[in-house]
């Protein structure tokens, strides 16, 4: 793994700070270009925004291909805290993302290997090379004691 992942990952673990802070579910995602630079950032919005699709991958690509001016991010890596949903994983695979590094698993929606694994699914024409349990414990952390607080 490069270090320009353990920074985006570091990156993405503080995005995920504010996002528990501002009482969303603490995930952060950046995008990452090929050689190493942030070229898109997001965090969790589902709640200060309303919308079903305010998650941090999804911000993270849009501003990444709003960044490039382009929707293919085929030489890109996505790192996130949490291991992307199936609409993520949809999203990533409809920006041809190249990589995904992700820290905690979900075993409950997980799409990059847990419960599902869409990113690496043959019959798709796309496929994405994954990373999964980098930095897991902060991650996993963050997301532990933001749901320990709320029950």
């Amino acid at each position: 793994m490069a270090r320009a992942d353990d920074d985006g990952m570091l990156r993405a673990l503080e995005l995920a700070e504010e996002a528990a802070a501002a009482g969303e579910v603490p995930v952060g995602a950046v995008v990452l270009d090929a050689a190493g630079r942030v070229v898109g950032e997001g965090r969790n919005l589902r709640e200060t925004t309303h919308d079903p699709t305010g998650h941090a991958e999804i911000i993270a690509l849009r501003a990444a291909a709003a960044a490039i001016g382009s929707w293919n991010l085929e030489d890109h890596t996505l790192v996130v805290t949490l291991e992307p949903c199936i609409m993520c994983a949809g999203a990533i695979l409809q920006a041809r993302v190249g990589r995904v590094v992700f820290g905690a698993w979900d075993d409950k929606a997980g799409a990059a290997g847990s419960m599902y694994d869409v990113l690496r699914d043959r019959r798709l024409p796309y496929r994405a090379e994954v990373i999964g349990g980098v930095a897991e414990v902060p991650a996993t952390r963050l997301l532990r004691d933001f749901f320990e607080q709320r029950r």
